[in-house]
């Protein structure tokens, strides 16, 4: 358990998972994906998660997203705990304060470049400040692609990322996002995120299983069994690699 005071300050931690604990179904039948995950992600810091097939490492990231529910345990973002919010409430803080890329991108095909970027600000009402909109559009070289569609796959996820940065999320979740990009494209991807991080303090916690893609990040978190198994601070390829051939061995 993360032990804290009433009324401490949160100082930087943006997001914290406290004992979180992920079963599905009930009886003989269920199956425990998380067996009390605590961990914490501070402003300005790159998480991957890494693990073997069935870790958990995806159910966890979906659990920090209030995309699934947790069992037990509580998850908080800036203060506010997830686990207890509204189905109403939920969707309008992953709105206000999250963003999202996907591996399958998620884009809207009959939407130009421009008009999928702005697409979650607009439903919600506000527009984005045009000096950002202008950083992250010239930032992932879409200054070009803005009024096109279709795009290539590179572009498609460059997009992606720049609609989950314009809201200026406190967190921004990553699920494979090079997962169906080619080497330069996934490497031109990761060269923003770690931007994000290093220029504009953004906090990115991504799940993979490239130790390529880990090695952007500042700390990799390898969860086994639904527990978290060890953690690698400044990780670089090989000893990724190494790790994970230790854990699947």
């Amino acid at each position: 358990m993360i032990e804290s005071t009433p009324g401490e300050p949160v100082g930087d931690r943006v997001m914290v998972a406290d004992d979180v604990v992920k079963t599905y179904g009930d009886g003989d039948g269920s199956v425990t994906a998380l067996r009390g995950v605590s961990a914490e992600f501070t402003r300005g810091r790159f998480t991957a998660i890494m693990g073997p097939s069935g870790s958990g490492k995806s159910t966890f990231l979906h659990c920090l997203a209030g995309l699934d529910t947790v069992t037990s345990g509580i998850v908080t973002i800036g203060g506010v705990d997830l686990t207890g919010l509204s189905r109403t409430r939920l969707t309008e803080l992953r709105r206000d304060r999250m963003g999202f890329v996907f591996q399958s991108f998620n884009l809207l095909p009959m939407l130009t470049a421009e008009e999928n970027i702005r697409l979650t600000g607009r439903l919600a009402g506000r527009d984005a400040d045009g000096r950002w909109f202008d950083t992250v559009v010239d930032a992932l070289g879409l200054r070009e692609r803005l009024d096109h569609r279709p795009l290539s796959g590179g572009q498609q996820q460059r997009v992606a990322v720049a609609r989950a940065l314009l809201t200026r999320p406190e967190v921004l979740f990553a699920d494979e996002p090079t997962g169906n990009l080619d080497s330069r494209s996934g490497a031109e991807v990761l060269g923003f995120l770690r931007t994000a991080v290093d220029s504009y303090r953004q906090t990115v916690i991504m799940v993979t299983h490239d130790p390529v893609a880990a090695a952007h990040a500042d700390r990799v978190l390898f969860l086994a069994d639904g527990t978290i198994a060890d953690e690698l601070a400044a990780p670089t390829v090989d000893a990724v690699h190494a790790r994970m051939r230790e854990m699947e061995g």
